[in-house]
């Protein structure tokens, strides 16, 4: 790509280096420094300081890192910044939005490092105070957020994820990890038992543990409603939203919003219930059947899901993506058929993988296999799980790992499709 600032053209494609660029020399893209040089470009710096070329000083970027719950809990704080009434940007895995305006559709979680650059200086033209972005741990391994100066960073929690590309677990919780071993501010699931982080500058949230935002009760009947105690304030916010986690997901973001802000936390908590929550995360998109679509797609965060409807007849459908981490396959299986009443196992986005292989290592966690499903055809699965759940006093249709995704993967190709949509059409 090719960003134009202040009169200079940054790029960090060699392909399109030229007499008339600057091109950015990163770990990923140093390889082809000489192919710019024969491109014509004779002007090259290091990625660490493309920071002075922009002034950011203007803005807060916001950095939200954690296997789940990072798209939820930067759109909480994105609506509720906007309620409150700031100008601010998100950008993450839905896309870029300023002001509540939609700029780029969906994108990396994190992209390049002159994309961020990019982002935060449309923010910045467009009058944001805040800048509020989701940090995979791809783009900390890879140094995309490098020279990206935060104002706060955010952990969620650190849960089995990507060891298709980082190996083994140890190394993966450290990439986290390290995103946390520095001065600036930070704010800190305590009650994660992988997080670790250096403690200047460190707030802490959490349900379990001493913390600086403490949840000293809660009730998930009816949405969720939430006793929130800061030192000696206690104060109280309730959602529509669902499930236990999202008690951890809003409880980060009211935090957040304090240590940001300096608002006072009740007026914080108060904007709470106008979030509704993000399309594709613990939506309810039917209710006769009742039928969850969530993006739950690690062992984690699907239990998680189900937790959170123990006393409900559960139905699931769920696969899992080729050409990734192999080894949660069977984990997630083991957990879908211990929580599900009825189990229907489908493809994902197999991608360059054999949807039958994927389906068959899911199984191969299952101890019992009367009540499962095979059905690859993820469209004719949903129909399934729809004419099963008649059969149950209390059902609940919980369709898992895709969310609001417009596509499925097969081979190199995305063919259009959505959950939501199948469910919708089917219950008609």
């Amino acid at each position: 790509m090719i960003v134009n600032h202040n009169n200079t053209l940054f790029t960090n494609d060699s392909s399109e280096a030229s007499s008339k660029t600057t091109f950015i020399v990163s770990k990923q893209n140093e390889k082809y420094v000489e192919k710019a040089k024969g491109n014509g470009c004779i002007d090259f710096i290091d990625d660490i300081d493309l920071k002075n070329h922009f002034d950011f000083s203007s803005i807060k970027v916001i950095g939200i890192t954690g296997t789940n719950g990072k798209t939820t809990t930067a759109a909480a704080i994105y609506s509720i910044l906007l309620d409150l009434g700031y100008k601010v940007a998100l950008q993450g895995t839905r896309g870029f939005f300023i002001n509540e305006k939609r700029v780029e559709e969906y994108s990396l979680t994190t992209p390049i490092q002159l994309g961020n650059f990019a982002h935060i200086q449309e923010a910045i033209d467009n009058q944001c105070t805040f800048f509020i972005m989701e940090v995979s741990s791809h783009a900390i391994e890879q140094k995309r957020i490098e020279g990206l100066d935060f104002f706060l960073k955010i952990h969620t929690n650190i849960t089995q994820d990507h060891l298709d590309y980082h190996n083994t677990i140890e190394e993966y919780i450290d990439v986290k990890n390290s995103f946390f071993q520095c001065d600036g501010m930070k704010l800190i699931n305590k009650d994660d038992k992988n997080i670790k982080f250096k403690m200047k500058n460190a707030y802490a949230y959490g349900a379990e543990n001493p913390a600086t935002f403490k949840v000293t009760a809660y009730s998930l009947k009816n949405g969720i409603h939430v006793a929130l105690q800061h030192f000696d304030n206690i104060v109280n916010f309730s959602s529509s939203m669902m499930g236990y986690f999202n008690v951890y997901n809003l409880t980060a973001a009211v935090s957040a919003i304090s240590l940001i802000t300096k608002e006072p936390l009740q007026k914080i908590c108060d904007k709470v219930e106008n979030f509704g929550g993000v399309s594709g995360r613990m939506e309810i998109v039917s209710r006769k059947p009742l039928v969850i679509v969530d993006f739950a797609h690690t062992p984690d965060g699907m239990e998680k899901v189900y937790n959170s409807f123990s006393s409900y007849d559960i139905i699931s459908v769920f696969g899992a993506g080729g050409d990734r981490d192999r080894s949660k396959r069977s984990i997630m299986g083991r957990i879908a058929e211990h929580y599900s009443k009825e189990l229907i196992v489908t493809s994902d986005n197999p991608r360059f993988e054999d949807p039958d292989m994927i389906c068959n290592e899911i199984l191969s966690g299952c101890k019992d296999q009367d009540n499962i499903i095979v059905e690859i055809n993820r469209k004719t699965a949903i129909s399934k799980s729809i004419e099963i759940s008649k059969k149950f006093e209390n059902p609940i249709i919980l369709i898992l790992g895709k969310g609001d995704e417009e596509y499925q993967i097969v081979y190199d190709k995305k063919f259009p499709f959505n959950d939501k949509n199948i469910v919708q059409e089917l219950v008609l």
